[in-house]
């Protein structure tokens, strides 16, 4: 009955939970990394601050997309001058593009760590992959296997476990803000906003509810079946709270775990992944190592 349930929870979750979950990218999880490492708990209460503001501006996303049944972009069409729609998805494709490149090189040069081999040579593997999955694989399998793979990021939780945690101090962290005035630290409060509240996640789960909703005979937009209104609605909310959460929950456990091993121990100068797990293992060992590389 139990496993029924989950099975069922699990089937209804979709574009809030794996939009959430593509927030916790390679550069994201470099981001955590670095904010623990340098400030310890300090900076934990910037991801407990982006959850309420994640949740309101991510279910907007969602509720325009299924209500009209386009996309950020399609809309922005009907409600600016071409032109400037065209700057602004022109801004976001550079902005992607970058990040999608930072994203596939840390996945070729963690999988080096682990497998051994060229770094080069597993980026251009993992694009290739990529791509092909996006082409080749109907949307709604593939959106089935991006959902069960969210929950693989959970596996950062259990890095606690392998080192002391000085709770009181997380609470402290956590609830009360506090940071030094300095250029580094500052800039670390910024890139966890740039990297947590995303421009590219706005348009992503926009997308994804038309998608899911042109993938149902049953559904269609709102402004065309407003008896499903109250239904997809309440969902949208439940579902955008419930993967926001689960991505800033991550978030907070990679800067915890980064704070409670690399900044104990005086190791503050964290550029990448890659830098984390090479400086995690000696002190949290194999699991913690296996997971930020």
């Amino acid at each position: 009955m139990v496993a029924t349930s989950t099975q069922g929870l699990i089937k209804r979750l979709g574009p809030g939970v794996i939009t959430g979950a593509a927030d916790d990218d390679p550069s994201g999880i470099a981001t955590y990394s670095q904010a623990g490492a340098h400030a310890g708990f300090g900076l934990l209460w910037t991801v407990v601050l982006t959850w309420p503001l994640m949740v309101a501006v991510q279910s907007v996303s969602a509720r325009i997309g299924r209500v009209t049944g386009r996309g950020l972009a399609a809309n922005m069409c009907r409600a600016f001058p071409r032109p400037v729609v065209l700057g602004l998805v022109l801004l976001l494709f550079v902005a992607n593009t970058i990040n999608i490149g930072a994203d596939l090189a840390a996945m070729g040069a963690a999988m080096a760590m682990v497998v051994g081999g060229g770094q080069i040579v597993f980026t251009f593997v993992f694009a290739i992959a990529s791509v092909l999955a996006i082409v080749f694989i109907p949307y709604s399998r593939y959106v089935g296997f991006l959902k069960y793979l969210t929950f693989s990021l959970f596996a950062y939780v259990g890095v606690v476990f392998t080192a002391h945690i000085d709770w009181r101090a997380v609470g402290m962290g956590a609830l009360v803000p506090t940071f030094a005035l300095d250029k580094d630290t500052l800039m670390l409060i910024v890139a966890i906003l740039g990297t947590t509240i995303s421009p590219y996640l706005f348009f992503w789960q926009s997308s994804q509810e038309v998608e899911e909703e042109e993938g149902d005979d049953e559904a269609g937009p709102l402004t065309d079946k407003p008896e499903q209104a109250p239904r997809e609605l309440t969902r949208i909310g439940w579902e955008t709270a419930i993967g926001m959460g689960m991505s800033n929950l991550v978030a907070f456990f990679i800067i915890l775990t980064t704070a409670a091993t690399l900044h104990a121990n005086g190791k503050t100068d964290i550029e990448s992944t890659q830098q984390a797990a090479e400086a995690l293992k000696p002190i949290a060992g194999d699991a913690a190592f296996l997971l930020f590389s």
